[in-house]
């Protein structure tokens, strides 16, 4: 058995950790699903890696080492206080179940090899010498300014204590949203800093010292929870609440990249239910030939009933938009913290089925998900039903599938339906425990 060196060391960490959290295919993986690991991994460790950055690491697809607060995100991860002691930890299990190799003589042959191999090594080396002594000047430097930068590591944050960060909105709670941040990091020593408004890394701007304010624009309403970030650290956070007070309805590209399209209407809530028609999203010119995911989203001014306690009934169906293979209805129930997650399909797609409760990630790929699975076109009733962190579905009024969380997701936020197609809803309950109503209705009004 070969010792691991240190770059399969992190790889393997980092597939531990997918592995923990559900995702056993690194090749099926989505950008939000590296997102969701990175969201983990800063809940841990308070060290905030990129999703992007994640994705790099679990595919070996970096010549250096990540800078050391990468390394000790993932150390955390395992209840390790620093990669050192993780690292050696490792090395340390890999040794004591690795049998000793008995000592044997070369033969005359390997010898010789050796040998020549490296002759051939020094010749190598002389030869790059001697290119380097003949090139022009200037090119010499750019080469060598090239190797120290490939090589370099980030410098570790210092003084990230003082630094400040708050926000102001310009445009009340209007979408889109401009807001303004102001920061202070001139006492901070970092290599590089950003903003970023919430868990979607595109959304990410740098900044620069000596500068103290910011504008940046959200497209979509919600809770964000935004960042200031140092090298890859998150060092300070703020959460900004855009409610809607209404349902808003927009649809997004089905790619890593986007912006919302917003349905803008008088009617989407009609003939005792929720949803829209395909001449609406004509109405509003989006294109629907192409692979979209259409939103319903709520998300009320007031924020008091606790996620780890509450209740989700709703009585749902889809109608298709464009032909599709395998349609989906997806509800989520938006936190503070983190978000909860059920996608439902027909039997035959169970495969794509999947949900989302804190750290919890189950993916029909490489878990029976059949039982929540139902045929999306016919009216259907729901139940999210959460004690104490521990999860209760029910589907047509039948247990379907039960799970716990750990992660402390806080207060919830608001509700949203998303789809390939259009979802009708038939009516919608979100409550506490305790009575406390996020929103109800049966949407016997044309009014939402």
């Amino acid at each position: 058995m070969v010792t691991m060196d240190e770059q399969g060391l992190i790889k393997a960490g980092i597939l531990e950790i997918f592995g923990d959290n559900g995702f056993a295919d690194v090749t099926t993986m989505t950008q939000r699903d590296f997102d969701h690991i990175s969201e983990q991994l800063r809940q841990k460790s308070g060290i905030l890696i990129s999703g992007t950055t994640i994705k790099r690491l679990a595919y070996g697809e970096f010549s250096r080492l990540p800078q050391i607060a990468t390394l000790n995100a993932i150390a955390s991860y395992f209840d390790y206080k620093t990669w050192q002691d993780y690292k050696s930890d490792k090395i340390r299990n890999e040794q004591v179940n690795t049998p000793a190799r008995e000592a044997v003589d070369e033969p005359a042959e390997a010898v010789s090899t050796s040998r020549q191999s490296i002759t051939r090594n020094k010749a190598g080396k002389a030869r790059a010498l001697m290119f380097l002594k003949y090139l022009p000047a200037f090119l010499s430097v750019i080469v060598i300014a090239g190797l120290y930068f490939f090589g370099a590591t980030k410098a570790p944050v210092e003084h990230a204590e003082k630094a400040t960060f708050s926000f102001k909105k310009n445009t009340s709670n209007d979408i889109p949203n401009s807001v303004v941040f102001t920061y202070n990091i001139d006492s901070v020593k970092a290599d590089s800093f950003f903003i970023q408004q919430s868990w979607d890394i595109n959304r990410r701007v740098r900044i620069y010292k000596n500068k103290y304010t910011i504008t940046d624009i959200y497209y979509e309403p919600g809770y964000h929870v935004a960042k200031l970030i140092a090298n890859d650290s998150a060092i300070r956070e703020v959460d900004v609440s855009i409610p809607t007070d209404r349902w808003f309805l927009y649809a997004i590209d089905n790619v890593a990249k986007y912006t919302p399209e917003y349905v803008r209407t008088e009617r989407f809530a009609d003939h005792g239910t929720l949803g829209l028609e395909i001449s609406q999203l004509l109405e509003n010119k989006i294109d629907i030939t192409k692979d979209k995911r259409y939103h319903y989203v709520y998300f009320p001014s007031h924020v008091d009933i606790p996620s780890d306690n509450f209740s989700f009934k709703t009585r749902v169906r889809m109608r298709d938009v464009r032909p599709t293979t395998c349609p989906y209805i997806e509800l989520e129930l938006f936190c503070q913290r983190s978000f909860m997650v059920l996608r439902s399909t027909t039997k035959g797609c169970a495969h794509e089925a999947f949900m989302t409760f804190g750290e919890q990630v189950v993916r029909g790929k490489d878990t029976d998900l059949v039982p929540i699975a139902f045929d999306v076109s016919q009216w259907t009733d729901i139940e999210i039903l959460v004690n104490n962190k521990v999860v209760t579905i029910k589907i047509n009024d039948k247990i379907a599938y039960s799970t716990h969380f750990t992660t402390d997701t806080r207060y919830l936020t608001g509700l949203g339906y998303i789809s390939n197609g259009l979802v009708e809803v038939d009516a919608t309950e979100l409550a506490g425990h305790d009575g406390k109503v996020l929103y109800e209705s049966t949407f016997e009004n044309t009014e939402p």
